[in-house]
């Protein structure tokens, strides 16, 4: 009985013995290369996997850099700190890269907008963006103020105010996890160095708008007059700036009847 054990022990140490000699040498002859650069470029991102880059998380990331298919300056929630790290390890300059944050071109908060009918259905633009009319609120371009955006925000960078999404510009880190949750597609990715934005995306004509909500452009064109850097034009019924060409002068903004382009230095 002992001698059994005994026997049985033996053939499963050698057995052990054996199985790990052959992975070991299936591991060297099997084995892919890493580049070292894809490595210490993966060491170096900070490990968020937003996907704001455009590629699975940081492991895709760190490859397409090391095989020179992305930019080292391609994580937005690095920026220019990583960027430059990255582009010593691969030996390039990082060049400039311009700071962006989100920005939520609405402005109709629950006092400024009016709603159509009582919605008593699921908290979520996506599901409130299928009922006839796009949720409660009269405006049908504006935010519904469910939150999806909130959801998809894995920095707490945009809450839900007074009925419409509201972005901390100082959180943040323009992945771009917003944009894509947004049904309406309200949600950009603007410079954050720019003071002079207009919070309305509908493209309704001014006497509908103003039976929606006192705080939409109506499509006057005051502020493509006022400007003087040709930065601001109407894109159907409704005014978007040129953020190239902006120097926030701020003339259109004072021009506005309904002070819908955005003055502070806060995006809201």
């Amino acid at each position: 009985m002992i001698t059994g054990v005994i026997i049985a022990a033996i053939v499963v140490g050698v057995v052990g013995i054996l199985v790990g000699v052959l992975l070991g040498v299936a591991s060297e002859k099997f084995a892919i290369e890493v580049d070292p650069r894809e490595i210490a470029v993966r060491e170096a991102l900070p490990g968020n996997n937003c996907g704001g880059c455009g590629y699975p998380g940081c492991d895709g990331l760190a490859k397409a850099i090391a095989c020179g298919e992305a930019e080292v300056n391609r994580c937005p929630v690095g920026g220019a700190p990583v960027a430059a790290v990255i582009a010593e390890i691969m030996g390039v300059s990082a060049g400039e890269s311009e700071k962006k944050v989100a920005f939520v071109r609405c402005k109709g908060t629950c006092d400024k907008s009016k709603e159509k009918y009582n919605y008593f259905g699921i908290t979520d633009c996506n599901q409130a963006s299928v009922v006839p009319g796009f949720g409660g609120k009269s405006c049908s371009y504006g935010c519904m103020g469910f939150g999806s955006c909130v959801k998809a925000c894995a920095f707490d960078a945009i809450h839900v105010v007074d009925g419409i999404s509201v972005v901390d510009k100082e959180k943040c880190v323009a992945c771009g996890k917003c944009v894509e949750a947004c049904p309406k597609k309200l949600i950009e990715l603007v410079p954050y160095k720019s003071h002079h934005l207009v919070q309305c995306y509908s493209q309704d004509k001014g006497k509908d708008v103003k039976s929606h909500c006192s705080v939409g452009c109506i499509g006057c064109t005051l502020c493509t007059k006022q400007c003087k850097f040709d930065a601001i034009h109407m894109n159907g019924n409704v005014a978007q700036v040129d953020y190239s060409k902006c120097v926030n002068c701020g003339a259109c903004a004072q021009k506005c009847p309904t002070k819908v382009i955005q003055t502070d230095k806060k995006i809201a």
